[in-house]
């Protein structure tokens, strides 16, 4: 198959998608087989097709790219391909109403908003407890400057948002001038699926919306006529694997006049005074843009979208959701001859209103967790890799392992500095879990290969005594056990 070519699905002995996406791994992505390498951390970062890599090498090699802050003609030849790429950003996202600022990751994208939103005590920032703590973060920035936060809260038993409560949040502060609400299109952690109608009724009780959709958009469509989010941060190097070091921030232009920048950079104004206090920034995109941007690499992201559009943004969402329901219909069953569980799944126990990510914890034949980086350390040595940990988003992790306000308080209060293992000895229970995450890229046999690998843990004990018997001050020992 040629990079942008027409999808078209076979048929014959292997039909539909496992035709189709079978073969793209085989001519994109053999390297993974090649290698013996089951990969299932698509949510930490997408795994990038040969062709698209070639295809930048060639970009390279073919011309002469300058700084584009200058009129000679290879920085004009580099402020072109740029252009080009923000035209196709935009033109994925069907976002004509929106700036497209580039940044170095989502996360860049979101100190943007943190930093120059207009916080102060007239404003308040709402935040769903399921956020990544890039978005987390921006609560510092609100009480810096005297504004006030509140966290709605999660569902247990499925780990989506409270909706009743939400509802109730959002028609709460109405005197306050700013009000911000964020929260994620889709956990990256659980792969839940947030709704996106919370937008509009957001806007309609006055609030502006940051909708963090770095997990959600590498498989699913996010159409920005359809919906109006205000702030839109998302990285590249999720949705298809290269280059790295690139995100952007899509920001609506009726709404860019509400970031105001506390400072200036190269690049960012019209003109400064070094003897008088006095610079003008410029009007657009580009006051957001400090110093120099990627240059060389942001035109890969104009063939990176190109190859997600030949392939089908909806074909990939259908085949995110095929490759979940294999991985839930082995899963789920595992059971060890006692009949407990093996596999503890977070989160919605189906496919409906969730992506290709899923948080578990393995139990052993006695019902104790195993330690997330035993099982971590396991599957590294039989190719498989996974993530493991808290993931950035504590939120999530404290509802899984019942962690309270109180506790947390008290550990934060009783030290200057700390760590997850410190809070895991402090807490005396174990926290974190294993994510594995599909992609497109993900076939059944790697499916196949990880519900292998966790079969190897039926009927076992956790290794060493159990937790109750060693005591968490020897956690870290446990978990380096072979």
């Amino acid at each position: 198959m040629k990079l942008f070519s027409k999808t078209i699905f076979g048929t014959g002995p292997e039909t539909g998608n496992d035709f189709f996406f079978n073969r793209l791994r085989r001519n994109e992505y053999a390297r993974l087989d090649a290698s013996g390498h089951v990969y299932l951390d698509f949510t930490g970062g997408n795994i990038y097709p040969e062709s698209l890599v070639n295809k930048h090498h060639q970009y390279l090699r073919k011309a002469v790219y300058g700084n584009p802050h200058s009129t000679n003609p290879t920085s004009l030849l580099s402020e072109k391909m740029v252009n080009e790429a923000r035209e196709s950003v935009l033109d994925f996202f069907n976002a004509p109403d929106y700036y497209c600022i580039f940044t170095n990751n989502a996360s860049g994208a979101l100190k943007i908003v943190g930093e120059c939103y207009p916080f102060s005590a007239e404003s308040h920032l709402l935040l769903t407890i399921d956020n990544h703590n890039s978005v987390n973060g921006i609560r510092e920035y609100c009480r810096h400057k005297d504004g006030s936060h509140t966290y709605c809260p999660m569902r247990i038993d499925d780990l989506t948002i409270d909706e009743e409560k939400l509802a109730k949040l959002l028609k709460n502060h109405p005197g306050k001038k700013n009000k911000l609400f964020a929260y994620p299109a889709q956990s990256n952690v659980s792969g839940v699926q947030h709704s996106l109608e919370w937008i509009q009724r957001a806007h309609d009780d006055g609030w502006d919306v940051l909708l963090d959709a770095a997990a959600f958009v590498p498989t699913s469509p996010l159409d920005l006529t359809s919906v109006h989010p205000d702030f839109v941060p998302l990285s590249f190097y999720k949705i298809f694997g290269y280059p790295t070091g690139i995100g952007c921030l899509l920001v609506k232009k009726s709404k860019l006049h509400k970031l105001k920048k506390p400072w200036f950079a190269g690049g960012t104004i019209t003109i400064s005074a070094a003897k008088y206090n006095g610079y003008f920034l410029k009007l657009d995109h580009e006051k957001f843009e400090d110093g120099t941007v990627n240059y060389l690499g942001i035109p890969a992201v104009t063939d990176g979208l190109h190859y997600i559009r030949s392939i089908g943004i909806q074909n990939i969402n259908s085949r995110i959701k095929e490759l979940g329901e294999c991985f839930l219909r082995h899963v789920l069953p595992l059971r060890h001859d006692n009949g407990s569980p093996l596999i503890k799944l977070y989160g919605p126990a189906t496919t409906n209103n969730r992506g290709g990510t899923f948080l578990v914890n393995f139990l052993d034949v006695a019902g104790e967790m195993y330690p997330f980086q035993f099982i971590e350390d396991r599957a590294n040595a039989e190719m498989i890799s996974l993530r493991s940990g808290c993931f950035c988003n504590p939120g999530i992790d404290e509802i899984n392992h019942n962690v309270s306000a109180g506790d947390l308080q008290l550990f934060f209060k009783l030290r200057e500095h700390g760590d997850y293992f410190d809070m895991i000895r402090h807490l005396r229970k174990l926290r974190g879990a294993v994510r594995v995450s599909i992609g497109f890229p993900t076939t059944k046999a790697d499916i196949m290969r990880f519900i292998s690998f966790a079969k190897k843990f039926l009927n076992k004990k956790t290794p060493g005594e159990t937790l109750s018997e060693l005591g968490l001050e020897d956690y870290a020992a446990l978990t380096q056990m072979q």
